[in-house]
């Protein structure tokens, strides 16, 4: 019995041209080869991601994909930085999740900082993490609590942060707090600021401390609850406008909800292309069970699933870099390849049985980290909330 080791869509197409299907090549040789034997040697234990693998990121041009090539990076688009996406996650979710600490920050900089940092980001030099979601602020980002006040010419921060992955081995942090003290319950978001945190990779600055949040996956690195008393800023870490940090943090959402939406379809295709594996090995009732429709007919709906959701993101990624608003298709790219990877990850875990409720094999951390894309970069209810205002207008 025969079967394609290679998943369908790799040919030649409208979509995946030479150039593209040389940069999924090497990204895919890299996934395979250097990424998924630290997972399977790391994720269960918790290890941490080494720093070998991130500077062999950051000398693939990984983390600059999305930098102008004026500024060290590669030029490239969302389309590529999502096919480099899809390859990373899957192998390690989190090693995906990786790359947006170089190419998906960065907004709000001004023209000195970009030529400044931007090169030093492009070569992993220069990573950044994001402390924006509260204890009572998580969807609802408008309503935050954490404050910044003015004092001579610094900042002063009190609050804490929630969800904050890889804000220890960052180099610096995007920080959101609500420096208009007078809040409009009519319009929360305004009175928002955005602050660069610069601090020492491996540690906090003076006046934020952490504690390490107990999460069943996405392993390979920390994500944190962050508390700010008294962190002083100087008042030029102020990112863009004054009171328009809202805007600021909500400006990349396109782009990460179409890259999550390639980070999910990675888990997925990992799942897949392990149960392919695993019923060409498993033996049942004198057969192998790779030749029970049952099974068959698994795998096939597994393999639909992920053809549909790549091409929506596909599409949606497409029209990001054309340069056309496209929320709605970015979110719908979102909700359908998020949900998409929970039912096809537990699918692969009902395929392999018993063993697949066990670390012996990768199928369970595909599913506790597909579990993970339904939540962030907005849950699956928020998307449905962005797809339907799009359709029927907001509710006032």
């Amino acid at each position: 019995m025969t079967h394609r080791p290679e998943r369908p869509g790799t040919a030649v197409s409208s979509y995946l041209t030479e150039e593209r299907l040389e940069i999924q090549k090497l990204a895919r040789e890299f996934a395979m080869n250097e990424v998924l034997p630290l997972a399977n040697e790391l994720d269960p234990k918790q290890g941490v991601i080494p720093d070998s693998l991130r500077q062999q990121m950051a000398d693939m041009g990984f983390f600059g994909i999305l930098i102008p090539e004026e500024l060290g990076g590669l030029g490239l688009g969302v389309f590529e930085y999502c096919l480099v996406a899809e390859e990373l996650a899957r192998a390690w979710l989190s090693v995906s999740g990786l790359l947006a600490r170089g190419n998906g920050m960065g907004g709000g900089f001004t023209e000195e900082q970009r030529r400044r940092l931007l090169p030093k980001v492009a070569r992993g030099e220069y990573l950044g993490a994001y402390a924006l979601s509260e204890p009572d602020a998580g969807s609802d980002v408008a309503n935050l609590s954490c404050r910044a006040h003015r004092d001579g010419d610094e900042w002063v921060v009190h609050g804490t942060k929630m969800w904050c992955t890889y804000a220890d081995q960052a180099d610096y942090l995007v920080l959101f707090a609500r420096t208009d003290p007078d809040k409009d319950p009519a319009k929360p978001h305004r009175g928002i600021s955005a602050f660069l945190v610069e601090k020492e990779r491996g540690s906090f600055p003076e006046g934020v401390t952490g504690t390490k949040v107990r999460k069943i996956g996405y392993h390979g690195w920390h994500t944190w609850e962050l508390s700010f008393d008294g962190l002083r800023l100087p008042a030029d870490a102020l990112l863009g406008e004054e009171g328009k940090g809202f805007y600021l943090a909500v400006s990349g959402l396109e782009v990460g909800r179409v890259h999550t939406a390639a980070r999910a379809i990675g888990l997925a295709r990992a799942a897949l292309e392990d149960s392919i594996t695993y019923v060409h090995q498993r033996e049942q009732f004198g057969r192998l069970i790779g030749d029970f429709q049952a099974i068959r007919f698994k795998i096939a709906h597994m393999a639909a699933e992920i053809e549909a959701a790549r091409q929506l993101m596909y599409h949606a990624a497409t029209e990001i870099d054309s340069g056309r608003r496209c929320s709605m298709e970015a979110a719908m790219a979102k909700y359908v390849a998020s949900e998409m990877a929970e039912r096809v990850t537990s699918e692969a875990v009902q395929i392999h049985g018993g063993a697949g409720y066990t670390t012996d094999f990768a199928v369970e951390r595909h599913w506790r980290d597909a579990r993970l894309t339904r939540i962030f970069e907005g849950t699956s209810e928020i998307q449905l909330r962005v797809i339907s205002d799009e359709l029927l207008g907001k509710v006032s």
